[in-house]
């Protein structure tokens, strides 16, 4: 039986998740967005089993009237758009998953689905996202916890500009990122902490990092582990360098200001390009007490931009496309809870990984379903114990 899905929102992660769920079969799109020139984009990508439509889906009545009759609603918009998409999801009693990495927004989805007859599934890209489903699995394995250290980067494979950065995702989620509070669980109590600080340096493969606080990649995990952990916290990677500039925006010329922040989001995009030429690095460490010992574990991995199905896709568009199709999946086919909040933690790591979009952060891409081999992605897992 096909699925009727919509997604809202066709830009760069929507059409990754297009093209990821259309070639399946298994699902019957919809895609709406108020911009014409994304829409064609789309027709002319020749998605299969995928209808477009134009309408404002920043107005609630539209929505709610857009989603009517879909058994699932993704969302790939603007955080800010959450509550409008989320509310109307619920009136269509539509199973709801979205991208959102703001805490605010994360925490009306939840009260949207304490009494919600469908699924609820906020956070389901990278970080928050795939970042939380390995953290957990890493500690489960632990009798107690000291430290959960989690770091997700995006990044140009070829760095050249003074930031040591290119666009790859939502403008508007990365300044969010960059400027509003962090949550972070200190000597077992859960804190806020500031964006941008707490700098830190490390290497991997012999390249060197720096990795600094931001707000929302924790997801629901502080919620989860907080009777468990004594130091939980998540930063965000890139080349060194980045932050110090960043940090001369956002707070020097105080473009990180609420009213300022489209002055930001107009540098940002006028003067750092677009590439399809990045990679994801996704690393977590884990330490605590293991069979009377204090032990470290560490899960390391890095995900390259590939073809798949015809279509270059960028490492970003793939990793955060994959995390959300991957819960689509384990929700309908019943993996997950049909019913209420459900947090990115709640599956297990060999359930993701071994699900058709899940294998593409396994280091290869499923043998069926129409996807091209994953050949230039670069999976490395780490296991350190000291």
């Amino acid at each position: 039986m096909t699925t009727k899905l919509i997604l809202l929102g066709a830009g760069k992660i929507g059409d990754a998740i297009l093209n990821l769920l259309s070639h399946t079969g298994d699902y019957i799109l919809t895609v709406a967005d108020r911009d014409p020139q994304r829409l064609e984009y789309v027709k002319q990508a020749g998605f299969p089993n995928v209808t477009t439509i134009l309408a404002d889906i920043s107005h609630a009545p539209t929505v709610t009237k857009l989603i009517s009759g879909h058994d699932v609603t993704l969302s790939a918009c603007p955080y800010f758009l959450t509550p409008v998409i989320a509310a109307a999801a619920k009136a269509a009693k539509s199973q709801y998953f979205d991208l959102t990495e703001d805490v605010e927004s994360t925490r009306f989805v939840k009260s949207l689905a304490l009494d919600s007859d469908t699924a609820f599934v906020p956070q389901c890209g990278l970080a928050p996202g795939f970042i939380s489903i390995v953290a957990n699995d890493v500690a489960s394995r632990f009798e107690q916890l000291h430290d959960v250290k989690m770091r997700v980067g995006a990044l140009p494979t070829f760095p050249s500009n003074a930031l040591k950065y290119n666009l790859t995702w939502s403008t508007d989620g990365l300044i969010n990122e960059y400027c509003n509070p962090c949550e972070a669980i200190v000597d077992g109590v859960l804190r806020e902490t500031s964006p941008l600080e707490e700098l830190e340096h490390f290497s991997l493969d012999g390249v060197d990092y720096e990795a600094f606080n931001t707000s929302g990649g924790l997801g629901t995990l502080c919620e989860s582990l907080r009777d468990r952990v004594q130091n939980l916290d998540y930063k965000t990677v890139r080349y060194p360098g980045h932050r110090d500039i960043i940090k001369i925006l956002v707070r020097d010329l105080q473009l990180g200001k609420l009213e300022r922040r489209p002055i930001l989001k107009e540098v940002l995009e006028t003067s750092i390009p677009i590439t399809k030429q990045d990679v994801v690095l996704t690393f977590v460490s884990v330490s605590g007490m293991r069979d009377g010992r204090l032990e470290q574990e560490t899960y390391a991995q890095k995900t390259y931009s590939q073809h798949v199905n015809g279509q270059l896709l960028s490492a970003i568009q793939l990793t955060t496309a994959a995390g959300i199709c991957a819960m689509v999946d384990l929700v309908v086919t019943g993996v997950l809870p049909q019913s209420g909040f459900v947090r990115q933690e709640q599956v297990t790591l060999a359930d993701f990984l071994a699900n058709r979009f899940g294998q593409f952060y396994a280091g290869h891409a499923p043998a069926h379903g129409g996807f091209a081999p994953a050949s230039n992605t670069d999976f490395n897992k780490l296991k350190a114990v000291a």
